[in-house]
C-alpha cells in the first residue's frame, strides 16, 4: 500500500519559534523532533502572505498570479481545475481535511471527501446570518456547534473579549482545556484514524486556526511563558517610531506602539499557543503509533504565513518581512520512503505552492500540467546537479502599503507599488533586516539584477506595473486578478 500522507498546517507562526531554530524561549519538542526524523527547510516563504492567498497555493501548487489571489479578499468562490485533495482522492486515498479550509462558499470540499470544519470567527460570518451569503458561523462552523453542545448556556469565542485579528491583545482561555479549538481538532483527527477506510491509505489536512489570534492560550501554557524574560523584537533603522495617530492603541492595530505591558502578555501567549499546538500535535503522532500508522505516514507541517509580533514595530501579517513571510517548512519521514538524509537543513529558497508537487511525489501520483510549484523530493534525496530557482516572486494588495518583491532566503529586494519606495536587505549579514542597504554603493549591483528580476515577473500583468522594461508607480491594485473573479 502507497504511504499515508499527513498535511499538518498551522497559522501565522513565525519560522523562527522553533528550539530546533535556537529561538531563545519557545519550546517545540514534537516539531524539533519531526525535524530530526525528516528535513528542515530554513527559507521557506509564503509568496503572499495571508490566509486566502496562501492556502489557494496549497491547495493548487499555484502562483498567486495563477490563484489571482495576489492580496486578501474574502468571499470568491474557488473555482480550480486540480486542487491537492482531488489528485489524492483520483488516485484512491481516502481525503479528509480538519481544521481551518478559509474557502469559499464556506463548506466547499474542494477534493476532499470529508470536510470538518472549523475556520476561526471569520469576518463576514459574524453577523448572524448574513443574507449577502446566505451562511452564519452558526451554520458552517462545526467546532462552535461541538463547543456549545458541551457547555452550559450561549458559549462563544468572542467571550473572551478578543478580535480574531488583534496581535496585541491575550488572556488565558475561559474553558476547560479539551474544549479549546486546538485539542478539538487534535480529537476528531483522532477519531478520522478509528474511522477511516483500512483498506485504502489516507490523505489527512490537520490545519489548526492558532496561534492565529485571539491570543488564548490554556493557563498551563501560558504560565510557561508570562514570566520569563522575552526578547526584544528588532527595530530596523527604517522602522516608523513616531507614531503620532496612537495607532498602536488599537486592539486590531497592524503598526504602532503598543503598551508594553500589553505587548508582553500577547508575546508570551503568541509563544504560549506554539507549545500548546505542538503538544497536540505530539498527542496525534502518538495516536499514528498507536494505530499502527506511524512508520507508513510522511508528514509536512508548515505554516500559511507568520506574525510579525512587533517586528520593527509592526504585527500581524501580510507585509514582505522575515516575521511575516518566513514559514516553518519541515517534510518528515519516519519509515524512511523517500530515502532522505534525515536530521538536516536545507537552504534552498521553497514557497507554499511546492507544496502540492511534493506530496503528490511522494505518493507516485502524476502532477497535473497546472501545477507551478516544485517537487523538493530531488533536493531531501540529495540527487544531483539538481535544478532549483533561483528565487521567488512575492507580493501583497496592502493599500499604501502595497508592495511586490523578490527573494532567495539570502537577500532581498522590496518596491512599493503606491509610492515607489524601495528597500533591500542583506539576510545574511542582517538576518533581521535592521538595516536597509537600497542606497549603499556596494549593494548597486545586486539591487539592479533583483529588480530587473521584478521588472519581468511583473511585465504583461493587468495592474500595469511593468512594460518589461520599467516598474510604474501608483498603478490601481486589485487583491483578486479578473480571471478568478469570472
Amino acid at each position: 500500500m502507497k504511504p499515508n500522507i499527513l498535511l499538518i498546517e498551522v497559522d501565522q507562526m513565525r519560522a523562527d519559534c522553533l528550539s530546533i531554530m535556537d529561538h531563545p524561549v519557545v519550546d517545540t519538542p514534537n516539531l524539533d523532533q519531526l525535524a530530526r526524523d525528516g528535513v528542515l527547510f530554513t527559507n521557506a516563504y509564503a509568496a503572499t502572505p495571508s490566509c486566502v492567498p496562501a492556502r489557494a497555493s496549497i491547495l493548487t501548487g499555484m502562483s498567486q498570479a495563477s490563484t489571482g489571489r495576489v492580496g486578501y479578499q474574502d468571499k470568491v468562490p474557488w473555482k480550480y481545475e486540480n486542487t491537492l485533495a482531488d489528485e489524492f482522492s483520483k488516485a484512491g486515498y481516502h481525503t479528509q481535511s480538519i481544521g481551518k479550509m478559509h474557502v469559499y462558499p464556506t463548506r466547499s470540499l474542494c477534493g476532499f471527501h470529508n470536510v470538518i470544519l472549523h475556520d476561526g470567527y471569520m469576518h463576514y460570518n459574524r453577523f448572524k446570518f448574513n443574507t449577502k451569503t446566505m451562511e452564519s458561523a452558526d451554520s458552517v462552523d462545526d467546532y462552535l456547534n461541538w463547543m456549545r453542545d458541551r457547555t452550559i448556556g450561549h458559549v462563544d469565542l468572542s467571550d473572551l473579549g478578543l478580535d480574531c485579528n488583534s496581535s496585541t491583545m491575550a488572556r488565558p482561555w475561559h474553558l476547560a482545556e479539551e474544549l479549546h479549538p486546538t485539542n478539538w481538532l487534535t480529537t476528531q483527527s483522532i477519531d478520522f484514524l478509528r474511522r477511516r477506510d483500512p483498506s485504502k491509505p489516507f490523505f489527512l489536512k490537520m490545519s489548526y486556526v492558532r496561534p492565529h489570534p485571539p491570543f488564548d492560550p490554556p493557563s498551563v501554557f501560558y504560565d510557561m511563558y508570562r514570566d520569563m524574560d522575552l526578547p526584544d523584537p528588532p527595530l530596523g533603522d527604517w522602522a516608523d517610531t513616531n507614531d503620532r495617530s496612537r495607532e498602536g492603541l488599537n486592539p486590531v492595530t497592524a503598526k504602532g506602539l503598543v503598551p508594553k505591558q500589553r505587548f508582553q502578555r500577547a508575546q508570551a501567549a503568541y509563544y504560549a499557543l506554539i507549545t500548546h499546538v505542538d503538544h497536540q500535535i505530539g498527542r496525534f503522532l502518538n495516536a499514528l503509533q498507536e494505530y499502527g500508522v506511524y512508520n507508513n505516514t510522511i508528514i509536512l507541517f508548515v505554516s500559511d504565513h507568520g506574525e510579525l509580533l512587533g517586528d520593527h514595530n509592526l504585527f500581524r501579517k501580510s507585509l514582505p518581512y522575515e516575521g511575516s513571510a518566513n514559514v516553518p517548512f519541515i517534510l518528515a519521514d519516519p519509515g524512511n520512503h523517500l530515502s532522505m538524509k534525515k536530521n538536516s537543513r536545507l537552504e534552498e529558497v521553497v514557497e507554499l505552492r511546492d507544496i502540492m508537487p511534493t506530496l503528490l511525489g511522494a505518493a507516485n501520483i502524476a502532477i497535473p500540467d497546472t501545477v507551478e510549484g516544485k517537487s523538493v523530493l530531488p533536493l531531501v534525496r540529495k540527487e544531483q546537479d539538481v535544478q532549483w530557482r533561483e528565487y521567488i516572486h512575492g507580493e501583497h494588495t496592502l493599500g499604501n502599503q502595497s508592495y511586490q518583491c523578490i527573494t532567495n532566503g539570502k537577500e532581498k529586494y522590496i518596491w512599493y507599488s503606491q509610492t515607489g519606495e524601495e528597500q533591500f536587505f542583506d539576510l545574511i549579514k542582517d538576518p533581521k533586516e535592521l538595516t536597509n542597504r537600497i542606497q549603499e554603493a556596494d549593494y548597486v549591483q545586486r539591487i539592479q539584477v533583483r529588480r530587473e528580476q521584478l521588472i519581468q515577473e511583473l511585465a504583461g500583468r493587468e495592474e500595469g506595473y511593468s512594460d518589461g522594461k520599467s516598474l510604474f508607480v501608483g498603478k490601481a491594485v486589485k487583491s483578486t486578478l479578473a480571471h478568478a473573479l469570472t
